[in-house]
């Protein structure tokens, strides 16, 4: 693209943007001759798949923007009027969480859907992104956006949708908003509703039948629940919904960061919002050392995700990771769920194989899926439908948890409380988390799971990663270290053969005569990502934590020499 052709390009979008002041910073890039920034903003549009729109905040084609979200909901509105048939008496359930430009993109949403005739349903304060899901489904939605970038940086914003099903939505949904997207030429010639008359805010019965239903969903045990709690919602929205939770379970020795409790954009007192990043718990450390507390949980910004630190028998604290949690988890649901029908569990391709081994213990029905919580849900609804199952629980390695029926994606709120009273559960037993860890170790072989993300922005960074990709498929590694290579499945071939949940992907595995190795691009953010599982079986005598830390020690090594093999190190 010529210099005067993205200048060109940044007027054409500037005249047709609705938001005066992403036409001011689009005028002050084109004044001050940064062109450079301007072919990042004008070079592509914001792409919308299957997690919907995520972005940097700001004017121009390939941002997060109110032109973009205008245009966005124009083509799902078109999308849901073609395709459903009581699109028009239907609602459409919207949410949004605390980030500074949430509010304008959920009214702008709003006035488009009530422009295009079609009802809202919405919640006037911020929410977290579970809440959504579970109203769409309690509300028979024809479709659900909740305004969200997660746990991305404050200079981001997202626009995720829930299909009918209150799944998100999966392909070839996606691709069919998206055609309806591209036909939008100009934001400013969207017709926009404002008076309100098709939109009824969300009242305070549908939270209240929320908590009676997660109530439901814990196991009723005996258990002790006297100890101390510190949980931080990270400066989002799951705060009064967590610590609601916690105390009608029966938790009274919770204690909040204070800092962080109240919804705030700006994420003031962290460098990234995602409790998973070093020094995003300090605070909830601090915190713990004060009150003496035993367990630290954590939600990221819209509470879709949860966080977990316990106290060793030495008195360090462990951040667990999110399949360490995703096991411990499945192993007390399916402990407690009824036999008939056959329990079943189910886990992202990313996430650690010893969900299999611990589903064989109670014999229930294990199964994989791509990434993402869409394609779970996704295969517990058609695995359900089929008969014979019925869904217990679902994980993925990045923190995510979906306990029961109560909500067809990830939601950190169920999942701190299950965690909770798990802990609880296992001090009535005289046991730890990492005692009982250590159990499932013993009993079903030592896994370690490692990840290695590189990060590649912008346009330069996006060729890096498909060249890397490409590399992979041409030319496959025979060994990786010492391990040699049994297979290799690239997931972008024989879709056919494979269930919807498996079909093609961005994906290829590695098969190795000790574990498996996975590498993909993040489906959110500029990085390549490598995943690697490694086991091993104990010894009666071993020490658990000598042999965890060697087998770690090990993956990291097999990560690091892939990321060599495809030229990123």
């Amino acid at each position: 693209m010529s210099e005067k052709d993205v200048v060109e390009r940044a007027r054409e979008w500037m005249a047709q943007d609705p938001s005066a002041a992403d036409r001011e910073e689009l005028e002050a890039l084109i004044a001050g001759d940064e062109r450079d920034e301007l072919e990042e903003r004008m070079g592509a549009d914001l792409e919308f798949g299957t997690a919907g729109l995520r972005g940097v905040v700001g004017g121009g084609r390939s941002r997060m923007n109110l032109a973009n979200v205008i245009r966005t909901t124009r083509g799902l509105a078109d999308y849901l009027l073609a395709r459903v048939p009581d699109a028009k008496t239907l609602p459409v359930v919207l949410g949004r969480d605390g980030r500074l430009s949430s509010d304008e993109f959920m009214t702008a949403t709003r006035q488009v859907l009530e422009g295009a005739m079609i009802p809202v349903r919405y919640f006037e304060q911020p929410v977290p992104t579970p809440i959504v899901a579970y109203a769409a489904r309690q509300l028979s939605a024809s479709a659900a956006v909740c305004i969200t970038a997660s746990h991305n940086p404050p200079e981001y914003n997202g626009y995720k949708v829930y299909a009918a099903n209150a799944a998100q939505i999966v392909p070839p949904v996606d691709g069919e908003i998206a055609e309806r997207i591209a036909r939008v030429e100009s934001a400013s010639g969207v017709k926009r509703g404002g008076a309100g008359e098709l939109s009824e805010v969300i009242g305070s019965a549908l939270i209240e039948r929320y908590f009676a239903d997660l109530d439901a969903l814990r196991p009723k045990l005996r258990v002790d629940r006297d100890f101390a709690i510190v949980y931080t919602p990270l400066h989002g929205v799951g705060g009064r919904f967590v610590m609601r939770g916690l105390e009608q379970t029966g938790f009274r020795k919770v204690h909040a960061v204070a800092e962080q409790f109240e919804p705030d954009g700006r994420f003031p007192t962290v460098e990234f919002p995602n409790p998973e990043e070093k020094g995003a718990l300090d605070l909830s450390l601090e915190l713990a050392k004060e009150c003496d507390a035993e367990l630290i949980l954590a939600n990221d910004p819209d509470a879709d995700r949860l966080a977990v630190c316990v106290k060793t028998s030495s008195g360090r604290w462990l951040q667990l990771t999110g399949n360490q949690i995703g096991v411990l988890l499945a192993d007390f649901m399916l402990a407690a769920a009824p036999t008939t029908p056959r329990r079943m569990v189910l886990s992202s391709i990313v996430s650690s194989p010893m969900l299999g081994e611990i589903a064989k213990r109670y014999d229930a029905y294990w199964d994989q899926t791509l990434t993402g919580f869409k394609w779970i849900w996704n295969a517990a609804m058609d695995l359900e439908a089929k008969g014979g199952v019925s869904y217990v629980f679902g994980f993925e390695e990045a923190i995510g948890y979906s306990a029961g029926h109560l909500v067809r994606d990830k939601d950190g709120i169920s999942a701190a409380v299950l965690f909770a009273e798990l802990v609880a559960a296992l001090k009535s037993q005289g046991l730890s988390v990492v005692e009982r860890l250590h159990q499932l170790y013993r009993e079903h072989g030592l896994w370690v799971s490692t990840q290695k993300s590189v990060t590649m922005p912008g346009s330069d960074g996006a060729q890096a990663i498909a060249a890397a990709m490409e590399r992979l498929r041409s030319s496959p590694p025979t060994h990786v270290g010492e391990a040699e290579v049994m297979s290799v499945t690239d997931y972008q071939q024989g879709a056919a053969d494979r269930p919807r949940w498996l079909a093609s992907a961005n994906l290829v595995a590695i098969e190795l005569d000790t574990g498996r190795i996975l590498v993909r691009p993040s489906g959110t953010e500029p990085k390549l990502k490598i995943y690697v599982d490694l086991r091993q079986p104990l010894d009666a005598d071993q020490s658990v934590t000598a042999a965890e830390d060697d087998l770690t020690a090990r993956a990291t090594a097999v990560a690091l020499q892939v990321a060599k093999l495809l030229e990123l190190e």
